[in-house]
């Protein structure tokens, strides 16, 4: 038997051990042969020698992750613990210029927390049409917004402009309370959470109220043309082919623009497509336009999400085999 005692120097242990001791207990649970203590500031391992000297391992790889100011989340834990070393990859990357896409609200820096998120960032600088395409809570929108942020502060725009289609899960605006901006803005929140997260609320105020941010529904861009600005089309799946084609039309010369969707939440009625299938199919070979796909290990939410979105995939992998077995059969 072997007993160990950390003393958790130079770092929060509620950014260790997570709120409800959630990260401590993914360690736990990797480690069901090991009594885990914690005290304050000591941690306790009490096992097998290799046990406890593999936990302690994966402990101080966490604690130098977060005194190199590396967000410790939940799903670095889960990559740690399963053998991937995100300490060692998160700290090279804070060597790259540019990580660090935008500082928000009280100086907090905004990074790509994912290698397609770098992608997304990798892509946004070398094409002026980005498509972002995958599943919920992979950080598109965000990581947009932050890389819209960024050009309005580098002077590389004189301004952004964020746009939805207003289609959800077969809702109707007519049917909502309230004037037209009571009734788009429940539509365009997580647009305004971001944006909340990034600008001090001043000064987005100002933005907003002089138009340098402009956040609409999708139907107001008809007719415009959309220059010297930061344009991000998010829930593009949610767009008819006549709807994309209609937006990316709008685009001025000194336009950037980036297009997030994901392909498995298609709130249109069941008669209308979506046109972001056709717009993948018949632009990925134009100089200019770059594609990112997103998956599950890109997910940033809470560590569930990631499970329920494969058990999602799996699902229906297993409904079109079914289908297409069904179909021969006839």
């Amino acid at each position: 038997m072997s007993e160990i005692i950390l003393t958790i120097d130079g770092v929060d242990p509620l950014d260790l051990y997570g709120r409800n001791n959630s990260k401590l207990n993914l360690l736990k649970k990797a480690f069901p042969d090991l009594t885990i203590t914690s005290r304050g500031q000591n941690l306790k391992l009490s096992g097998e020698r290799k046990d406890t000297q593999k936990a302690k391992a994966r402990i101080e790889s966490m604690v130098n992750m977060l005194k190199q100011n590396i967000d410790l989340t939940e799903q670095s834990v889960m990559d740690l613990l399963e053998g991937h070393n995100p300490y060692e990859v998160a700290a090279e990357d804070l060597k790259k210029a540019g990580k660090v896409i935008v500082h928000g609200r009280n100086g907090r820096p905004i990074k790509a927390k994912t290698k397609n998120q770098r992608q997304m960032v990798e892509k946004s600088e070398s094409n002026d049409v980005v498509f972002a395409i995958g599943p919920a809570g992979t950080g598109k929108t965000y990581t947009a917004v932050a890389l819209a942020v960024r050009a309005l502060k580098n002077k590389l725009v004189k301004k952004i402009i964020l746009t939805r289609p207003a289609v959800e899960a077969g809702e109707s605006l007519g049917f909502l309370p309230g004037d037209l901006k009571d009734k788009v803005d429940p539509y365009l929140r997580p647009l305004y959470d971001a944006l909340d997260d990034m600008i001090p609320s001043d000064k987005l105020d100002y933005f907003m109220t002089n138009r340098v941010i402009e956040v609409a529904p999708l139907a107001f861009m008809r007719g415009r043309t959309l220059d010297n600005a930061f344009i991000i089309l998010d829930e593009a799946q949610n767009c008819t082919t006549t709807q994309i084609k209609m937006f990316l039309t709008r685009l001025g010369p000194s336009a950037k623009c980036i297009v997030t969707g994901d392909l498995s939440q298609i709130d249109l009625p069941g008669h209308q497509k979506s046109g972001l299938f056709r717009a993948l199919d018949i632009l990925s070979d134009i100089n200019g336009i770059g594609r990112v796909r997103l998956s599950a290990d890109d997910v940033v939410r809470h560590r569930l999400v990631k499970d329920i979105i494969l058990k999602y995939d799996e699902s229906d992998r297993e409904r079109r085999a079914r289908f297409e077995n069904k179909a021969e059969e006839e």
